[in-house]
């Protein structure tokens, strides 16, 4: 009987498309629309993080031992952040975004993909220097349950300071970050009060709904690894999320040009990724 000959690399890909089937029937989370090659990443890294020689002896795993989960999530979903990560974004959400929003008697709004929350605070802190924090609500979401305890309890490595306190003064910050944090022990703990108004709670984009209306929506460095259908999918429940005008905040490597949804939002300043709501894409929100 002649054997089919099948190159390492097709294997490869066999054997993720099974673990995204086992991930889903046995535990629920939909990877299919991912972007293959850098999902592909993610898995090879996840089986060696948990010295698995091949994929499949991953997947054995992961069906076997459900302690595993948060790992495997905190793994596949990339939660790689910096606090003022392109300061020059965070300079204009706060000279021309939030004096916009300062309008409103109250604001919300929705990080989506927070990762382990350093922008979370970059938002708060922001907030707090215009003035806005105290009547602001930020819903900080996240696939990743480990990610969002991270988010949550605000401690990072002390070799990121130097990097995020030029981070700050480059996106316009007035005081000094060391005014939000304290250090001990090679780590810096972010003040907790920063999370005053903040709520952090799971959300699949894959397949969850609408979070809540918001009034802008950061979504940074997330879409880049989805498939164009799941990346139309975010994008219209971002539309269907933010106020008449909203404003969406996307990654500067990202390009909403190929998903549907696209035609739903006009740019506002489009080399910084930041685009509002069309008016004829509003449902009628106040």
């Amino acid at each position: 009987m002649e054997q089919t000959v099948v190159d390492a690399s097709e294997l490869d890909s066999i054997e993720v498309e099974l673990f995204v089937r086992a991930l889903d029937k046995r535990h629920g989370y939909d990877f299919s629309q991912y972007s293959p090659a850098s999902f592909k990443r993610r898995v090879r890294q996840l089986a060696n993080q948990l010295e698995c020689k091949t994929i499949s002896g991953l997947i054995e795993r992961v069906m076997h031992e459900p302690q595993l989960l948060p790992n495997v999530l905190e793994t596949l979903t990339v939660p790689a952040s910096d606090m003022f990560r392109d300061p020059t974004v965070f300079r204009a959400l706060r000279e021309k975004i939030l004096p916009m929003l300062a309008s409103y008697p109250h604001i919300n709004i929705w990080q989506a993909g927070c990762a382990h929350g350093e922008e979370v605070y970059s938002l708060a802190i922001l907030l707090e220097e215009t003035g806005l924090y105290d009547r602001t609500q930020i819903f900080a979401t996240d696939l990743s349950e480990r990610a969002l305890q991270k988010a949550s309890d605000g401690i990072y490595s002390v070799q990121e300071a130097q990097q995020w306190s030029r981070n700050y003064q480059a996106a316009g910050g007035t005081r000094s970050l060391a005014d939000y944090c304290s250090v001990g022990y090679k780590l810096l703990k972010l003040n907790h009060r920063l999370c005053r108004n903040v709520t952090f709670a799971v959300h699949n984009l894959a397949t969850d709904g609408v979070f809540c209306e918001a009034h802008l929506i950061l979504c940074r460095n997330v879409l880049i690894y989805f498939s164009n259908p799941l990346q139309d999918r975010a994008l219209s429940l971002f539309r269907d999320s933010l106020v008449r005008g909203g404003f969406l905040c996307m990654g500067l490597r990202e390009n909403m040009s190929l998903a549907t949804a696209a035609q739903d939002f006009a740019p506002f300043m489009e080399s910084l990724r930041i685009y509002r709501v069309a008016s004829h894409a509003d449902g009628g929100h106040p």
